[in-house]
């Protein structure tokens, strides 16, 4: 008798996607399936030449890596995307001359960085987009993440941010290479 073996078929991850919403250009709307939600993106809009600091969103296929979630915050629901507790010490370099450009950093640190570690609550839940993280060139954006947008939708330095009640229906449905399109 012939032996056979089952193929076991790994299911690619859905894709989120992102495009502009009509108004002023950091509004967008993001697609998960058949679900739809408000987005703030950068107050630049959306740019296919995204460079350090020019507040742009930029266009592309970017997959999620992992996250941070402070340890303040209340239970989340179950993700099979690893989120890290953030502490005070944790950062992330913006500094294109630095050779940690565009990486996670210890604090106190000397080059240009964020604090992952926020008063506003846009880093309570942070997940890491890969943007010129994997294939790295000095000055193409740092820290471009996608987390959670002020109450006003407010424009973010170049992020994609969603409400906090969207990110908690949207968490359990996110894992590591899940595909976040950014359409230009």
């Amino acid at each position: 008798m012939k032996k056979t073996r089952k193929t076991i078929r790994r299911r690619k991850p859905a894709a989120i996607t992102v495009h502009r919403a009509p108004g002023a250009r950091h509004r967008a709307i993001l697609g998960f399936g058949p679900l739809r939600f408000q987005a703030a993106i950068g107050r630049s809009g959306i740019s296919a030449r995204k460079r350090e600091g020019d507040g742009a969103t930029p266009p592309g296929v970017m997959a999620l890596t992992g996250g941070f979630v402070p340890r303040r915050l209340p239970i989340l629901p179950a993700s099979p995307l690893r989120l890290r507790r953030i502490t005070a010490a944790d950062g992330w370099c913006d500094a294109p001359s630095d050779p940690n450009y565009n990486r996670p950093v210890r604090l106190p640190f000397t080059a240009s960085h964020e604090k992952l570690l926020r008063d506003d609550g846009i880093y309570n839940i942070v997940i890491v987009l890969d943007w010129n993280l994997s294939s790295r060139v000095r000055g193409r954006g740092s820290a471009v993440f996608f987390h959670l947008a002020r109450p006003d939708f407010a424009p973010t330095a170049g992020c994609v941010a969603i409400a906090p009640s969207a990110m908690r229906v949207l968490l359990p449905h996110l894992r590591r290479g899940t595909r976040l399109v950014v359409l230009g």
